[in-house]
């Protein structure tokens, strides 16, 4: 049998995507109309004989995850868990800790994902492929080709071509090392867990030896240093070379999501993917409708008059009204939010329950990635370049309010802001 683990971070993390982490979980933001999760949960549930899903972070449990959670077991007919870590452990920390977890029950084998990752998850291929590929016990990264810039913000594999297994790892290297990129996605088996116990072994002989070095947080807390490991450096730049590690590389979708921009390149990405998967989630022009173009994905309970426009990539949420005459293109629209009547949105994430106004404009600059390289990916931008405010899209927080015949243009709103004018290339705190 098998299972999934999927590894959704916590609070002090997802801080690129404020303000739209402060009101729900990163995991659960909406792209292309459902929680990121969800994606990876459904994926998941696909695969013949995967008998349970662990979520593990260091979120309070809260109401929001609770009831995604539930709604995800009913849905996918699958058990849903989630462990909490008592601090953040790292990609590694985190699995060894909770490993009893993991391994009972006896799975053959278990897939660990990152919760902000956009992926077509290729899940039945990573297993045929480790059948394949060394011996039963090899384990495997999921793997995706970058340009050669690009690549050096990510973990870089080195492979040998013939036989694909990993010859070298280096994560985000300073100098070109190989443009195949770690998706963040990996297969396992068992075995894993005595190579992050060696690590952990390792750690805690050197506090013994070297009590106060280091961090400053140790403060009575040296178990959580020990316990703190990174897969991508602790363990797979060890591993290389040493035939157990094996990259699958796919020529399909990968993004990651860190900041807010990507998540509308995400939302896209998915939604062209609906096509294949989920036909009846993408609008399609109707009598009485509203005038669409491209993939648009509408929940059922949202109000919008037949004259708006929307398309390509939008998606809204749920109890959202819209206009007449409104235009939305490439935004995400999130639950109980109000675009009223010629109001203009592009490249723009309106918060939940925000209103704009008659005849506004809020628009944004999208962070797209090169769409003449096949292999650009989204550059996690920072938020200031030169002392400027990047331009990249426009984020309304929750509870916004933008007046009427106003320009809202490459700015970040906080929450519970009314705005009363025109604002440019603003933090509007």
């Amino acid at each position: 049998m098998l299972k999934s683990v999927i590894l959704i971070g916590g609070p002090q993390k997802g801080t690129r995507f404020r303000p739209l982490s402060f009101e729900v979980p990163k995991p659960l933001f909406p792209v292309a109309g459902v929680p990121m999760l969800q994606h990876h949960v459904e994926e998941c549930a696909k695969v013949p004989n995967m008998k349970e899903i662990l979520l593990i972070g260091f979120y309070q449990p809260n109401e929001e995850l609770t009831r995604f959670m539930s709604s995800a077991q009913q849905e996918f007919k699958i058990s849903i868990r989630y462990l909490q870590e008592y601090a953040a452990l790292g990609t590694g920390g985190g699995i060894y800790h909770f490993r009893d977890q993991i391994l009972s029950g006896g799975p053959e084998a278990f897939f660990i994902m990152n919760a902000d990752v956009c992926s077509e998850f290729p899940l039945p291929e990573m297993l045929n492929f480790q059948k394949e590929h060394g011996e039963s016990s090899s384990f495997v990264i999921l793997g995706t080709t970058a340009n050669r810039k690009q690549s050096m913000n990510y973990g870089c594999i080195v492979e040998n071509q013939q036989t694909n297994e990993v010859l070298h790892y280096v994560e985000k290297p300073s100098t070109f090392v190989s443009d195949i990129i770690n998706c963040g996605i990996y297969l396992f088996t068992p075995e894993i867990f005595q190579h992050i116990g060696a690590v952990f072994q390792k750690n805690q002989q050197d506090m013994l030896l070297y009590p106060y070095e280091g961090d400053e947080q140790t403060n009575g807390n040296g178990w959580h240093r020990a316990e703190a490991i990174r897969l991508e450096q602790d363990i797979f730049t060890a591993l290389a070379g040493q035939g157990k590690l094996y990259v699958y590389k796919t020529p399909a979708i990968w993004s990651q999501i860190k900041s807010a921009g990507s998540a509308i390149y995400a939302s896209r990405l998915y939604l062209n993917q609906y096509h294949k998967t989920h036909p009846e989630r993408l609008a399609t022009n109707k009598e009485g409708g509203p005038r669409i173009s491209g993939n648009v994905y509408i929940h059922p309970t949202a109000n919008i008059d037949p004259t708006a426009v929307l398309g390509p990539n939008v998606s809204i949420g749920t109890g959202v009204t819209i206009g007449a005459g409104v235009r939305v293109r490439e935004s995400i629209i999130l639950h109980g939010a109000t675009l009223q009547d010629h109001s203009c949105v592009l490249n723009c994430i309106v918060g939940w329950d925000s209103t704009i106004g008659k005849w506004a404009r809020v628009e944004g600059t999208p962070s797209d990635p090169n769409p003449n390289d096949p292999y650009a990916k989204i550059d996690s931008e920072t938020l200031f370049r030169d002392g400027e405010l990047t331009p990249s899209i426009t984020i309304l927080g929750c509870n916004v309010t933008i007046p009427a015949e106003v320009i809202i243009l490459n700015s970040i709103v906080l929450p519970y802001k009314d705005l009363n004018r025109s604002f440019k290339n603003q933090i509007i705190l």
